[in-house]
């Protein structure tokens, strides 16, 4: 646990280290690889959803696919324990969550947890056999529990200094099954 605490602080310091236009680019960059699969993916049916979110202390920012209108986009709000997904478009209202983070108002429709195609999950920082570092919160863990939950497709978002050799892993962690960062798929859905 000590090993997974130092771990997560060392990747957030780097990625705070970021200059406002290296973080910009990063992002950018990251955004044009997941386009890129999204024009080619089978994974995406039309009228399906993305699951995606808002960035927290410099994670990617991939606020730029939600103007691509061709697909459907949800975004969590922390409820308790839990995340709750909202359908959202980027004209949609939002307001801060417990955690500062930018979140959907209440009263936005639900995701429909059957209509979901795709999960694009933030991470502190990955490895190659699919395991995610979070930030602790164990949100996503109990997530992907769930059935259907644990059946959609779920790629990790990092930047690639990121991607490590091993993330200490616990026994209720759950693979994920594919890694994009800036520098492209590390590992491919």
């Amino acid at each position: 646990m000590e090993e997974k605490k130092k771990l997560r602080q060392e990747l957030i310091n780097q990625r705070e280290a970021l200059s406002k236009q290296e973080w910009q680019e990063k992002s950018l960059a990251l955004c044009e690889h997941l386009q890129q699969f999204l024009a080619h993916a089978t994974v995406v049916s039309p009228q399906r959803i993305i699951l995606s979110y808002f960035y927290f202390r410099q994670e990617p920012n991939l606020d730029p696919l939600f103007e691509l209108k061709q697909y459907n986009w949800g975004v969590p709000r922390c409820v308790g324990e839990t995340l709750n997904w909202h359908c959202y478009q980027p004209s949609d209202p939002l307001e801060k969550g417990k955690f500062g983070i930018r979140e959907p108002k209440p009263e936005a429709p639900l995701c429909p947890v059957e209509k979901v195609d795709l999960i694009l999950v933030p991470a502190v920082g990955c490895d190659h056999r699919g395991y995610r570092l979070g930030y602790g919160g164990g949100f996503y863990d109990r997530l992907f529990e769930q059935s259907p939950w644990r059946d959609i497709p779920k790629v990790g978002i990092i930047f690639d200094f990121a991607f490590v050799p091993k993330v200490p892993v616990e026994a209720w962690d759950i693979p994920l099954d594919g890694v994009c960062t800036d520098c492209g798929w590390r590992i491919s859905l």
